[in-house]
């Protein structure tokens, strides 16, 4: 029997038994030489030749029906392997076993060898292991030659695959070994011949450093395992009920006592506990042949398998396996750098804590481990965090000491995340920790009402919302708590009654504060009910709700209706006065069924809702009770109940009396002669708030309210003296009058008339906002920019789409003045540092609070700003101030700037590369006029102009054809104000912008070869031959520049002249080897290509270049000594041509001009010496290249040969290098911090060429594989 107390960090393992598992397999010892006598593990008896019958294992019965030569075959079908049975799936794995078994009895050399490609099959080897392999070669042997036999076309194999099969298959994988096992349990498992050769197999095979064979091979040991820890449990069982009856037997008095049934009993636990011993041993070599070392592999994947198993073996076998040296590793391997083997972890100790037996056994391990498991609560993957709260709810319920206040506090504030699978765990935890414990005298409480149960739970929510310190976020805490506290939210009985009853003797009265945070839990409660989805920020959106959700959404509405169409009145009179809860109580009716105030005769108390809004709008200016006051009339007037007339006649009551009392005021304000005193400002101002409040949602347009809100603001205008917040509710009023004509115009119902009138009054309405631009207060100045910006946008040349071309007249173009004064607000209001908005920070709230609201505030500004220039409201040249704020402040602004980058070039690619120029030259053009005439190109301004040159190059992808005249035009530009300015110096002197190529250079890069050659020759007409011979530091941007298009391709010219093939420096992702010829295109042809691809050169010019060699790259004159270097060796000597000279053939050494500080040279010298600097230049590199990867070239030569013949194009050597380290780091964090008597794996087999973020060469030693005549192939 395993007992607990016998099971430490091993099984009990005999000796014997041991030494001979400590050879590397059971293959190295074919012939029994060194068997051992008596019960054992691998080797005990010798390997029979191959085709000899086993004496114990059913000789002479004939072989299975279903199987013919150790295949399967159904119907008289082809034969087919074990794998393909498996695989297809159409025969039960019960009879697949039965007819393995039945050929094992028969020939079990035969059955196992088919057993043993069964598993090199599965792991997707396309070899297979011959009788003469089995019967001659050790085990690693044959695992080598399967090495060798592996088809790495695909880094897939059948556990990885993906698909409906190959998931099956996995599934039939894992059942037929324990099935295998289960039939086996009684006799062929025992033969000490079948289970040790398979073990011993698993255990090499999972040692492999091919990847596929180390996975497949993992997992089905660890589903051996558990097949195994199964029949022990059975044999415990068995022994346990034996000794039970032998011990009966045993105790009856000496005449009623039979001794051959004892001595039956004594036999059969003998046998009884050899079998144990013998499963023992089977699954001490399993746990330590391939668990301890499997579990900290470097593939997730297996380190998962295991801990997932271990799992279960503790769940099932607790006596032996639960106890703190099984418990270890799941343990350590929670510090897993995968999420997910962290998460196998959580789930494995979920199954231990269900049962409270086994959870009070973990004492030990949860006062270890604890800490690490609350941390996990936070951890980056949601999945884990989420397995993380389970696994302490179910240890909150085993335990109530074992958890303090500070790691149930960290748990929490989890109920407000944003995510709903953490928030619901959280809840979960929260509500079994607070709700969950009833003292014996609550048991005797109503069920409803202020002194029931649900009432003390109320109040215990409500004390819990206000101390987290959260309170505008109810909603997200009802959504955590709904799915396991949804009858206690739904208590809205109990909750009227805590806030209208009075307090019993004795009983504590709830605060304002409290009262205040329970009018809102009950409002989200409600909206819950109603909506039946998360708040927004949770969740994905609306779910399709089934029926039984459904009608419990209409009965919770039907409910909700008849309470609250009753308590609303009287709530809203006893907090008339209160904002918060107002405004709270006011939302409820949209969630109402308005056909029941009709069906359960509650008009009066409709009336009195009626009543009590009047009575709030009457009493409140703030601007959020009076939105909820017009939004609670347009929810009570809906046309389709028998209820709007008395709601509309009320409504149009209140709103006659607002409209005559702000005429009126309005007459008096506006009065001449006379200045309006304060009091007078305040009730125009509460007014007029008061209608905008009401025109957002209802049409006032019967009312005439344009003229005398435009009265009102060019009086402003005119007198410059009028409060701001009176302009900014004005504007407000004005935009929803010009809105709800436009709706009315919209339906096609309106006279011409109407059309007319809407025009001029818009017209005439923006006209005055772009006057309130230049106001000196900034609120007004906000409201103006933010009513044109949506003005803009709706009357823009949309307006005409989706059929409605009637409306034509109405659009609006803004002019050059409008967009300006809209660009310099931007650039005024929103391009500011946080220390200097003066707006930033207010007494009532905390200045990082009101710093991140002002930011926010920012970034609508310039969001709706950039709007117009993505929709083509405005020019897209405009956006170039935009774009050159973009490193600047990054981190406010970044996303904005970088999408509108984006969109506009999806609009017109070459307009947004000239926008991208432009705001470089403006940067530029600043950096002169702070710096002065001479570019300094070290500063820090320069370095940041160049910085964003290269963001913005990074912004046009990898597709260099899509962008291609995008990136011409941008060069174009470029060039053309580098060369716009003469040097004030000057003649001689560089341009004045020259330094601006040195930026331009990095959009090189960008261009493909035939535009290269034709941005050169553009950039050659704004040269001069004086330009060309200059070295001074000056003309370095010219240089760099010219050397930037050169680069990346070799010059036609050179490539004809030179008459050699080079190699390029950079491998395609689809290499092919390198030929000794080049394709050449005719001088003619290729210069005819340049010329049409340079869309934007005039296609009239002769597009050939004078005779120049092209200028060798910088950093090829770092490979020659430059002091060593003479006069006519220099590259200026290119440029001695004259510049009307167009041939291409070399001149005579007498026609080329001679200069004072240079001797005349030889064309075809110049051309030998660029030559011969090339070549040794490649030979340097190559021999670099040789040496920095010598050492790769040898790990990867299997790789390599396999590159040669095309299986392996894929790959690319940097990539290889990358992952190599990558993996390395991983294999270093996942052994950090722990305590490991176990050897590392070398890294493993690569998977998915094309998944590079998992990627994972798996290489060996090629002197282990190859000969010494293999590992001369050159690999280039």
């Amino acid at each position: 029997m395993i007992a607990a107390q016998d099971l430490h960090t091993e099984f009990q393992f005999p000796q014997e038994a041991e030494s001979q598992l400590s050879s590397d397999t059971d293959f190295d010892d074919p012939d029994g030489k060194h068997a051992k006598t008596g019960k054992g593990m691998a080797a005990k008896k010798g390997k029979k030749a191959f085709g000899d019958k086993a004496k114990g294992g059913g000789a002479g019965r004939t072989p299975g029906l279903g199987r013919v030569n150790g295949h399967h075959q159904e119907n008289g079908m082809e034969n087919m392997t074990l794998f393909e049975v498996v695989k297809t799936g159409k025969s039960a794995t019960q009879s697949v076993v039965d007819d393995w078994i039945e050929a094992y009895k028969h020939d079990r050399d035969i059955a196992l060898l088919d057993l043993i490609n069964f598993f090199i099959q599965c792991s997707g080897c396309k070899g297979a292991v011959s009788p003469e392999m089995f019967r001659h070669m050790q085990n690693s042997e044959i695992i080598r030659k399967m090495t060798e036999e592996f088809d790495e076309d695909s880094g897939d194999y059948p556990l990885t695959m993906s698909g409906p099969q190959w998931k099956k298959f996995r599934i039939s994988f894992c059942d037929f070994i324990a099935v295998l096992v289960r039939q086996c349990q009684y006799s062929i498992i025992y033969d000490e011949y079948m289970m040790d050769t398979v073990i011993s197999l698993l255990t090499g095979l999972s040692d492999s450093q091919v990847r596929a064979f180390r996975h497949t091979s993992t997992l089905a040991a660890m589903k051996l395992m558990t097949a195994l820890v199964n029949v022990a449990l059975n044999l415990s069982i068995n022994m346990d009920n034996t000794q039970r009856q032998y011990e009966a037997e045993r105790n009856k008095v000496v005449a009623k006592r039979a001794n051959d049934r004892l001595e039956l009993l004594l036999q059969k636990r003998k046998e009884l506990q050899e079998n144990q011993d013998e499963i023992e041993n089977m699954m001490n070599a399993i746990f330590k042949g391939v668990f301890v070392h499997r579990y900290r592999d470097a593939i997730a994947e297996i380190r998962a398998v295991c801990i997932e198993e271990i799992g279960v073996w503790m769940k099932l076998y607790s006596d032996a396996f639960l106890n703190d040296s099984y418990l270890k590793y799941v343990g350590w391997t929670m510090h897993d750098k995968q999420g997910e083997v962290r998460l196998k972890c959580l789930t494995a100790l979920q199954g231990l804590f269900y049962s409270r037996e086994l959870g009070a056994r973990l004492e030990l391990f949860t006062s270890r481990f604890k800490d690490r498991i609350v941390s996990m609560t936070l951890d980056k993957e949601y999945d884990v965090a989420v397995q993380a709260i389970k696994l302490l709810t179910l240890v909150l319920q085993s335990s109530d000491e074992v958890l303090t206040a500070e790691d149930c506090e960290s748990i929490y504030h989890l109920v407000y995340s944003a995510h709903r699978p953490i928030a619901v765990s959280a809840g979960e935890f929260l509500f079994k920790k607070l709700f969950s414990h009833r003292d014996p005298e609550e048991e005797g409480l109503p069920r409803r009402g202020r002194q029931s149960l649900n009432g003390s739970l109320i109040k215990t929510t409500v004390f819990f919302f206000l101390e987290s310190e959260l309170h505008e976020h109810g909603a997200y805490l009802v959504d955590s708590l709904w799915d396991c506290a949804s009858e206690l939210l739904k208590d809205w009985e109990t909750m009227i009654s805590l806030l209208l009853d009075e307090p019993m003797s004795g009983e504590e009265a709830l605060t304002d504060r409290q009262e205040t945070a329970l009018v809102e839990i009950m409002l989200c409660a409600i909206r819950q009910a109603c909506e039946c989805h998360p708040p927004v920020g949770r969740g994905t959106g609306k779910r399709v709700l089934s029926a039984k959700e459904k009608k419990t959404q209409l009965d919770d509405r039907t409910r909700i209706t008849e309470m609250f169409a009753v308590a609303l009145p009287l709530l809203l009179a006893k907090y008339c006065v209160d904002i918060d809860k107002v405004t709270n109580l006011l939302q409820i009716p949209k969630y109402f069924d308005l056909d029941i105030y009709t069906t359960g005769r509650l008009e009066k108390h409709l009336d009195a809702l009626l009543r009590q809004i009047w009575e709030v709008q009457d009493k409140h200016t703030d601007t959020e009770v009076l939105e909820a006051c017009s939004t609670t009339y347009h929810a009570l007037c809906n046309e389709e109940f028998t209820i709007f007339n008395r709601v509309d006649i009320a409504r149009s009551q209140l709103l006659d009396e607002l409209v005559d009392k702000f005429n009126r005021l309005l007459e008096d304000f506006l009065e001449e002669g006379e200045e309006p005193d304060e009091d007078d400002a305040y009730q125009v101002l509460s007014t007029l708030k008061k209608i905008s409040a009401f025109h957002n949602a209802h049409d006032l347009s019967k009312w005439d309210l344009f003229t005398s809100n435009y009265r009102l603001l060019n009086t402003g205008l005119q007198n410059g003296d009028m409060p701001e917040q009176i302009v900014i509710h004005a504007m407000q009023c004005t935009h929803y009058i010009i809105l709800w004509h436009l709706a009315k115009v919209s339906d096609g119902s309106s006279l011409k008339a109407d059309m007319v009138t809407l025009r001029k009054q818009m017209r005439a309405f923006c006209l005055m906002c772009q006057r309130y631009l230049n106001s000196i207060n900034n609120a007004v100045k906000e409201q103006a920019f933010t009513i044109l910006c949506d003005l803009l946008m709706i009357f823009s040349h949309q307006i005409m789409s989706s059929g409605r071309e009637q409306l034509e007249p109405l659009v609006y173009t803004p002019d050059s003045s409008l967009q300006a004064d809209l660009l310099n607000f931007i650039l005024d209001q929103v391009f500011i540092d946080q220390d200097d908005d003066n707006n930033s920070t207010d007494g009532q709230q905390d200045e990082e609070a009101s710093k991140i609201e002002a930011l926010h505030k920012r970034r609508n500004l310039l969001a709706a700003y950039c709007k117009l220039i993505i929709y083509n409201v405005v020019e897209m040249n405009t956006a170039a101030d935009i774009f050159k704020q973009y490193m600047r402040y990054y981190n406010d602004y970044g996303d904005i700037i970088k999408d509108t980058l984006s969109k506009t070039r999806q609009i017109d690619k070459v307009q947004c590369a000239k926008t991208l120029v432009l705001s470089l030259q403006a940067l530029f053009n600043e950096m002169l006029s702070e710096l002065g005439f001479i570019v300094d190109r070290s500063t820090s301004a320069f370095c940041g102009i160049k910085e964003l040159a290269r963001r913005f190059s990074l912004t046009f992808g990898l597709d260099q054809l899509k962008t291609r005249e995008a990136i011409a035009m941008l060069h174009k530009d470029g060039i053309e104000f580098a060369f716009k300015e003469p040097s004030p110096q000057g003649q001689g002197s560089p341009p004045l912008n020259l330094a601006f190529l040195d930026i331009l250079s990095e959009f090189s890069s960008k261009l493909i070869r035939q535009d290269r050659r034709s941005v050169h020759m553009y950039l050659e007409r704004f040269m001069t031959v004086q330009m060309a011979l200059q070295r001074e530091d000056c003309w370095l941007p010219l240089i760099s520049y010219r050397n930037s298009l050169q680069a990346g391709g070799d010059d036609d010219t050179m490539s004809v002249i030179s008459g050699i093939s080079s190699r390029g420096s950079t491998r395609s992702k689809k290499s092919k080897p390198a030929t000794s010829t080049k394709r050449k295109l005719p001088e003619a042809e290729e210069n005819s290509c340049s010329s049409s691809d340079a869309v934007w050169m005039n296609r009239e010019q002769n597009v050939q270049t004078p005779v120049m060699m092209h200028s060798p790259h910088l950093t090829s004159t770092v490979l020659r000594d430059p002091k060593k270097m003479r006069p006519e060796d220099s590259y200026t000597t290119a440029f001695t041509m004259p510049t009307e000279q167009h041939s291409h053939q070399p001149v005579p050494p007498q026609q080329q001009p001679h200069h004072h500080h240079q001797a005349a040279i030889d064309y075809n010298t110049q051309v030998t010496w660029m030559l011969t600097q090339r070549q040794q230049a490649e030979a340097r590199q190559q021999q670099e290249r040789v040496s920095m990867h010598y050492a790769k070239m040898r790990n990867h030569m299997q790789q390599a040969i396999r590159r040669g013949s095309g299986l392996m194009e894929d790959d690319e050597e940097p990539i290889v290098e990358d992952v190599m380290m990558s993996s390395e780091d991983r294999l270093e964090d996942i052994n950090e911090g722990m305590d490991f008597d176990t050897i590392d794996i070398d890294l493993p087999a690569s998977k998915n060429r094309r998944e590079r973020t998992e990627l994972k060469p798996d290489y060996f030693d090629p002197s282990s594989i190859m000969d010494d005549s293999v590992l001369n192939v050159s690999m280039f």
